[in-house]
């Protein structure tokens, strides 16, 4: 399972290299207070859940297939998060530090372009808005607001 209401176990996720294993490259997505200067209170995650799950398996096993030495995993919050809460976790464990790091970084951009999961923040005047996590900015490949 990919999906998970629950917190994520981040120290968990460490303990997932092998003795052959030198890298362990960790990213976390976190709920942070604003997005393009607009104050964020939370934000409600929704997911198309078996399709969700699928795409993650094949993220992870193309992933794992292109970089063979190396294991991916991956766990993704549903539901409603409050700011400062980890929404997404990604490992990726190798015997070198480069291919971790661009499994990691792969892992992370085909999740928000290919996997069915929406996110809703929510603003401290009661409203929210989707976010549409397709669309990226100029700043170093991070997501904007559609």
């Amino acid at each position: 399972m990919f999906l998970t209401p629950s917190p994520i176990d981040v120290a968990s996720l460490l303990l997932t290299a092998r003795e052959g294993d030198g890298a362990v490259c960790l990213f976390l997505g976190v709920v942070r207070n604003e997005n393009e200067g607009r104050p964020t209170t939370g934000i409600q995650y929704e997911a198309y859940g078996q399709m969700a799950e699928s795409e993650i398996a094949k993220i992870v096993r193309s992933l794992e297939h292109e970089w063979p030495l190396t294991r991916v995993h991956v766990e993704h919050r549903v539901g409603n998060l409050r700011v400062g809460e980890v929404s997404v976790a990604i490992v990726a464990v190798s015997p070198h530090r480069a291919e971790a790091f661009e499994a990691c970084r792969a892992a992370i951009d085909r999740i928000k372009t290919t996997v069915p999961i929406w996110k809703k923040e929510m603003h401290p005047d009661g409203s929210c808005e989707w976010v549409d996590p397709t669309k990226r900015s100029g700043r170093g490949g991070e997501w904007e607001r559609g």
